[in-house]
């Protein structure tokens, strides 16, 4: 085996290897501009025309099915009354 100075080196590479590499992974400026690019794609900035058609989007399928309950109240009235 090693004498007390291999032992040293282990337990000081053991401790610093983490500590290293925690403090390099978690610099903002090494990542920034990746975050950056990635926040833009997946949250994009709202246009007009997304909204108005996200909008339009709703409102339709809100009227698609104010229509239906219509139709099926409807159809409960008629059998009622027959």
């Amino acid at each position: 085996m090693g004498n007390w100075q291999l032992e040293a080196a282990k337990m000081g590479m053991y401790m610093i290897f983490p500590v290293g590499c925690f403090y390099y992974f978690n610099q903002a400026e090494y990542f920034e501009d990746w975050m950056i690019k990635m926040r833009r794609e997946m949250y994009p900035a709202d246009s007009r025309v997304n909204k108005k058609m996200f909008e339009d989007t709703i409102r339709q399928m809100k009227e698609k099915e104010e229509r239906e309950y219509l139709r099926l109240l409807e159809e409960k009235e008629r059998k009622n009354n027959a």
